[in-house]
């Protein structure tokens, strides 16, 4: 790189960084995000866990409600387990509904869980709340789209909550505040490789 292009840089630089700090500056609202992690791709839960390592690290206490993952033993918990004095970890779904193959089953399941983390919003300590695979549920219409939107709409203005799974409900994506879709490009299952432990549990 010659002299003149080290300038030139530098003051490319120079000039992003003032668009950048007028950004930033008109930004002065704080509140509870509504965030969505939706789409075919892998990764929806985990950028959700990823999330609650910064809020754990910024002394958060936080809770997570999994609507459809069974009892399994998960390397997300394990981990998670060392910050037990933080979180609230409620495993209330009972297996993908293909494992169960029973759909009042399911849709008790979804109940309870909907209620669970109904409570855990109306916890003042409680800072951040993932609810983990709620858009299966709302997928299958195991609950009423219209009562959780609302509820999630109308919880206490400093509550962050991350509501992860496929096939976001359109009414669910326009009253989040965030909505990130994770788009499959290529995955390992395609060739043959099986669910590994560290990857996908």
């Amino acid at each position: 790189m010659t002299t003149d292009d080290a300038a030139r840089h530098r003051a490319k630089m120079i000039k992003r960084k003032e668009v950048q700090d007028r950004e930033v500056a008109s930004k002065t609202l704080e509140k509870g995000l509504l965030v969505v992690h939706t789409g075919p791709g892998k990764g929806k839960s985990t950028a959700a866990f990823g999330l609650m390592l910064r809020a754990l690290g910024r002394g958060f206490r936080v809770g997570v409600v999994q609507f459809v993952k069974g009892v399994w033993e998960t390397g997300e918990r394990l981990a998670l387990e060392r910050f037990a004095d933080q979180i609230e970890w409620h495993t209330m779904g009972e297996g993908f509904t293909w494992e169960t193959q029973d759909r009042a089953r399911d849709v008790a399941a979804a109940g309870r869980a909907w209620s669970k983390a109904k409570e855990l919003m109306d916890r003042e300590d409680i800072r951040l709340l993932i609810l983990d695979e709620l858009n299966i549920a709302l997928r299958y219409d195991y609950l009423q789209l219209a009562e959780v939107v609302a509820v999630l709409r109308e919880r206490r203005p400093d509550l962050h909550v991350i509501v992860t799974g496929r096939n976001a409900k359109p009414d669910l994506i326009e009253t989040a505040d965030l909505v990130t879709e994770m788009t499959l490009v290529k995955h390992h299952f395609a060739a043959g490789v099986k669910a590994q432990e560290g990857i996908e549990f």
